[in-house]
């Protein structure tokens, strides 16, 4: 393992969010680091001081550059001025810190807002396709839980390389006062390393464990409670729980295991410096001969300096102990970099002619085949049509197609004469409404929802009544003013407290509120009972030859009305026509389907 390419990699993962200026930490860190060791260096003129002969008995270098700056100053001889000095200088040392610890925490919330914010934007520009291979729980994990081990692994990311940075000075200032003692202390030091190098891969082994494992985790999590009310109704939460605890010990055992490694690390970090610490003072003393004066000096900055050479380990194994979070985060806005949706830059008016599909074949995957073949049809503006079929027959995939959410393998989905390649995204999808199966409620208000917070509900007499307008075409208004606060009630997590008919109601609100160009309709009203059913029917029979609509129906009751009927069967047009005509067609597949539902 390449300790200095992983540094780098990381240096340059960290720098794509914040830039350059984290190199100021290290900056900041570097002069704190100097002037404690400033600091402590000057205890040898202090010593010598203290003694007859001053300057005389100096070694040179180091001791005789810090004598003449204090007599520079004028406070050579004075014990009292050389304290003073002292303590002005670990007081600099201690704002450095301050300044250092104050910028490291800046460079941290920028770090996270620039995470969160570019990932959810990652996510917003994703393709449709990206978004059905995975699941609920994985995108809560990584905006969540991974982009905060991300956050996790800058801080110790940054305190490994203020440690380091720490360590060298220190060595570097006792090499200037005892460069023997302080070279076996640099030997001890890196030999202490190697030996914890083996620990470092076992870490980061358990680091991209537990953030697999935590992603999965999350996954069970969210699938348990978005179902249950059916789990529970149908006494399945055992066999779910079971699933759950699994993942709780696999990932709490990674994490135990972590810490383990982090105890060992602190455990033996005052005991190693010791123990060769000692070591050294014996052979400095007994071997090399030298004065006690330089060794007591240097002894206070070896012993920091190891205190540091260990501190450097429990850095990297604290840094390991994320990196799994970083390295899943970064391969996630790969992977969303690879799968970005690519629109044109064709912007189309409000739909004035057609939506066509021309020799159209999609695959969600080419090795399973296509879902569907060879489709042309044509949707005139204004007009509404009805697409039917078995279930699998391709009518959501077709609709999906007419969003450009998915785009053709082969053939092309034009939109008044544009193709679907060329034409800028939200310039068409703001022209739609999306009415499907699953109802898609927000914890707020009613007014909230039907709206989507596009106007003050209670200050704004005109949006409220464009509000209520909207409940009143859905058969919405009248169940909506029997709640405990009308309009303003909140309707908690995905619509919980409202009825499964009541929540699909609120949603064909919203998008009447809307007042879309193609309205879609996706079994729209296959939770409502045959009355609020009905309601609804003729609101969306009033608005014939205002907009384009189109629906998947399997109740055919509901598309009597329509102008054109599209019958689809394993992915291919099987027949079309006015709703009269396929009925009344004998061996029609249409005439089959009205006749098993007896209308």
């Amino acid at each position: 393992m390449d300790t200095f390419r992983d540094l780098w990699q990381y240096l340059q993962a960290f720098r794509r969010y914040i830039g350059r200026r984290m190199y100021i930490v290290f900056v900041l860190t570097l002069m704190a680091a100097l002037a404690e060791g400033l600091g402590i260096a000057l205890l040898l003129p202090l010593l010598k001081a203290t003694e007859t002969g001053g300057a005389d008995e100096l070694d040179g270098g180091l001791q005789e550059f810090l004598f003449d700056m204090l007599q520079f100053i004028g406070i050579g001889d004075s014990i009292v001025g050389i304290l003073i000095f002292i303590a002005v200088v670990f007081l600099g040392k201690g704002l450095l810190k301050f300044a250092q610890g104050a910028y490291n925490g800046y460079l941290q919330s920028r770090l996270m807002r620039e995470l969160k914010s570019q990932m959810f934007d990652a996510y917003c520009r994703m393709d449709y396709r990206y978004y059905i291979q995975r699941n609920t729980g994985h995108f809560i994990n990584i905006i969540n839980g991974q982009i905060n081990g991300f956050y996790s692994s800058f801080t110790q990311f940054v305190g490994f390389l203020s440690t380091i940075i720490t360590t060298a000075t220190y060595f570097a200032v006792a090499f200037a006062i005892a460069w023997r003692f302080a070279l076996m202390a640099v030997g001890i030091g890196l030999v202490i390393l190697f030996l914890f190098k083996y620990l470092n891969v076992y870490v980061r082994s358990l680091s991209r464990k537990s953030s697999k494992e935590k992603s999965t985790m999350n996954k069970l999590l969210v699938q348990a409670l978005q179902s249950f009310k059916y789990v529970a109704s149908t006494a399945q939460l055992d066999h779910l729980r079971q699933g759950v605890v699994d993942s709780i010990y696999r990932y709490t055992g990674y994490r135990f295991r972590q810490k383990i490694a982090g105890a060992f690390t602190s455990a033996i970090k005052e005991p190693i410096s010791v123990f060769f610490m000692i070591g050294v003072i014996i052979i400095q003393i007994t071997v090399f001969n030298d004065p006690l004066a330089p060794i007591f000096v240097a002894l206070i900055l070896f012993h920091r300096g190891m205190q540091s050479t260990i501190s450097v380990q429990g850095a990297w194994q604290n840094m390991m102990n994320s990196i799994g979070s970083l390295e899943m985060v970064m391969d996630e806005f790969d992977e969303l970099e690879d799968w970005h949706e690519v629109g044109g830059d064709t912007e189309v008016g409000p739909l004035s002619k057609s939506i066509e599909l021309r020799e159209v074949s999609f695959a969600y995957d080419e090795e399973d085949g296509n879902v569907l073949h060879d489709l042309n049809l044509t949707i005139p503006v204004n007009t509404t049509i009805a697409l039917v079929g078995e279930s699998g027959a391709g009518k959501s995939t077709l609709v999906d197609l007419l969003t450009l959410m998915l785009r053709p393998r082969t053939g092309d989905v034009l939109i008044d004469g544009t193709p679907g390649s060329e034409i800028d995204l939200p310039s068409w999808r703001s022209q739609i409404g999306y009415v499907s199966q699953e109802t898609v409620v927000f914890d707020d208000t009613i007014a909230n929802n039907i709206s989507l917070w596009k106007g003050d509900y209670s200050g704004d007499p005109e949006h409220r009544e464009k509000v209520q307008h909207a409940a009143k075409e859905a058969y919405a208004h009248h169940f909506i003013k029997d709640l405990p606060n009308g309009y303003e009630t909140v309707v908690g997590d995905r619509g919980v407290r409202l009825s499964g008919g009541q929540r699909q109601r609120l949603f064909v609100a919203r998008e009447l509120f809307k007042r879309p160009n193609l309205l879609i309709l996706d079994e729209a009203t296959s939770a409502l009972d045959t009355e609020s059913e009905r309601y609804i029917q003729d609101s969306i029979d009033a608005l014939k030859g205002e907009m384009t609509v189109v629906i998947i129906a399997h109740r055919l009751s509901t598309i009597k009305n329509v102008d054109h009927v599209y019958v689809l069967d394993e992915g291919r047009l099987l027949e079309e026509g006015p709703y009269d005509e396929l009925r009344q067609h004998d061996g029609s597949r249409f005439k089959e389907m009205v006749d098993m539902q007896r209308l």
